[in-house]
């Protein structure tokens, strides 16, 4: 994977998967705000269906894991959650094709519910108290997102507005983890551990996804399968039009593939 050395001082292309990550959650907040100012037992009813909490997880309700970081609330941390994902999204899809951008911010998001699930059921068997707080927002992804960039392009270099330093990627996703990780030893230590779940989520997934999407691998899969049985009924017939021939008095040969053989060939091929 190549290291990018470059200092990144604006943000990348509008399109793709980035695009459609901002539209969506900039959609889901002006729209969960239009609702809270015209029916506010409307607003709390689709709060309660949409943001995560373990408990209603484990319950049944396993929409959760998704529509929770859709859930954004506050304009401050929704600017800031909207601009993460145009900056590092965008920076992603200049490297990587689009499926694999939001396949990444995906297993981010649902690797983030999946650990503050396990904490809590740990402290459950533990027998420690640990209150379950909603979880919403895209923090998760995010995460997700600054690991890769981390992992993969560690050396590009990024300012730190409105500071005037600029820093490496490596040191960003470290200083990402190590808040999370004190976050662990105060009351947020559910949402901490979440967040860290995030961030395994995204090293997992670029360790082992293929490096141009889900959908090509899943498209080669299906064209081979594809191209397999097309073989298939050209050497079943093949076949057949041998024992017809032989019925006839001749003989002729196809190779594996279903292709015929012209006898001179069989010739050469014998004696060669």
């Amino acid at each position: 994977m190549p290291r990018i050395g470059a200092t990144q001082l604006s943000f990348p292309s509008f399109r793709g998967a980035t695009r459609l990550l901002v539209l969506v959650n900039l959609a889901s907040f002006f729209l969960l705000a239009i609702l809270g100012a015209a029916n506010r037992d409307l607003f709390g009813w689709i709060l309660i269906h949409t943001v995560f909490l373990p408990t209603a997880f484990l319950q049944g309700w396993v929409w959760l894991p998704l529509t929770y970081s859709f859930v954004q609330l506050g304009v401050l941390s929704t600017l800031g959650a909207l601009l993460s994902l145009w900056f590092l999204a965008g920076f992603l899809e200049g490297f990587q094709a689009r499926d694999w951008v939001l396949m990444l911010y995906a297993i981010s998001v649902v690797s983030t519910a999946i650990a503050a699930v396990l904490i809590y059921l740990v402290s459950d068997v533990l027998r420690f108290k640990l209150e379950p707080i909603p979880l919403s927002g895209s923090f998760g992804g995010i995460f997700g997102l600054v690991v890769a960039i981390g992992i993969l392009y560690g050396d590009t270099e990024f300012m730190l507005f409105p500071l005037p330093i600029s820093i490496k990627a490596r040191y960003l996703a470290i200083i990402y983890g190590l808040v999370a990780i004190a976050l662990l030893f105060g009351d947020l230590r559910m949402y901490a551990f979440a967040q860290l779940g995030g961030a395994l989520g995204g090293f997992a997934f670029i360790r082992m996804a293929p490096r141009r999407g889900v959908s090509f691998v899943f498209s080669e899969k299906w064209y081979g399968l594809r191209n397999g049985y097309y073989r298939w009924k050209r050497r079943r017939a093949a076949k057949k039009f041998e024992v017809y021939m032989r019925s006839q008095g001749r003989t002729v040969k196809f190779d594996g593939s279903g292709k015929q053989l012209d006898e001179d060939q069989d010739d050469k091929k014998r004696w060669n």
